[in-house]
């Protein structure tokens, strides 16, 4: 089996993708003979992957548990044609600091991470390093090969606590480095066809989009709860190229195949103006 994630090797998406490899277990689809893990640039390389068939699944970030939402893959998700959240896995989210061995942190000038990163870690940047230039990568693990390219020891990054192969002469920091030590991300493990689907599951994940009346969230969040089926997060998102108008992303404690459920994603799809199911997982 093979698995999308955003690379190169040693990003917290690779990660996840292990994590998710070994729930799979061996099973051969679509020809492959083994399993692996397929680093891709972007997230929006990651999910046309799968939509092509070139992979069989992807491992995405879908929710932080400082930063709210991944924006970018609640919006590529909901556009993709086709593809299901179908597994998910949490993993908790330990930032080092990595550097050349002996140099001072005041001496460092630019620091090289994924925005998610960077933002998670402001305040020890902010205090350790104030005049350093902050450079957004593509992931963790590229910021961390940037950084590495510079003898100068001005260069610094943010990665995982379990990156590995670090360049002569560079050094991981001892301590996390995140604002909030008790950091997670949430990851979603995504593949093509409804017919993957688990026939059950703890949780459901869809979007709505309510009309432009007084009320009508209250009205969508009202047929939820007359189903008796508690949400477990609520997200909003402009709707693209319509001004004023917002995506409702929700997740449910439900399980897929039960009557109520099927009940409430009838009711939702009749009085709003867009219903999409994007998932059905067990709670990791």
């Amino acid at each position: 089996m093979k698995i999308a994630f955003l690379g190169p090797e040693g990003s917290y998406s690779h990660l996840a993708a292990k994590e998710f490899l070994k729930t799979e277990g061996t099973e051969v689809s679509l020809g492959n003979k083994w399993n692996e893990c397929v680093p891709f640039r972007n997230f929006p390389e990651v999910l046309q992957a799968v939509a092509c068939g070139r992979v069989d699944a992807a491992a995405i970030p879908i929710e932080n548990s400082l930063q709210g939402g991944v924006s970018q893959n609640l919006d590529l998700l909901q556009a993709a044609e086709d593809l299901y959240a179908v597994k998910e896995t949490v993993l908790r989210v330990d930032h080092r600091l990595i550097y050349k061995d002996g140099v001072r942190f005041s001496e460092i000038g630019r620091v090289y991470s994924h925005r998610q990163a960077l933002d998670q870690c402001s305040g020890f940047l902010a205090k350790q390093m104030p005049f350093a230039s902050l450079r957004e990568t593509e992931s963790t693990a590229f910021g961390a090969s940037k950084a590495m390219e510079d003898d100068s020891g001005k260069s610094a990054a943010i990665a995982g606590a379990h990156a590995e192969n670090l360049r002569e002469g560079f050094v991981m920091g001892e301590e996390c480095i995140s604002d909030e030590k008790s950091n997670f991300t949430h990851f979603l493990l995504i593949k093509k066809g409804a017919q993957e689907l688990p026939k059950t599951s703890s949780r459901v994940f869809f979007s709505a989009v309510c009309p432009h009346r007084p009320g009508s969230l209250l009205a969508l969040l009202r047929i939820i709860a007359d189903c008796g089926i508690n949400m477990t997060k609520i997200e909003s998102r402009p709707v693209k190229n319509r001004p004023g108008d917002y995506r409702f992303f929700i997740e449910a404690d439900c399980n897929i195949s039960s009557a109520e459920v099927q009940e409430m994603l009838s009711q939702i799809q009749k009085n709003t103006l867009e219903c999409k199911l994007l998932g059905a997982y067990h709670r990791s």
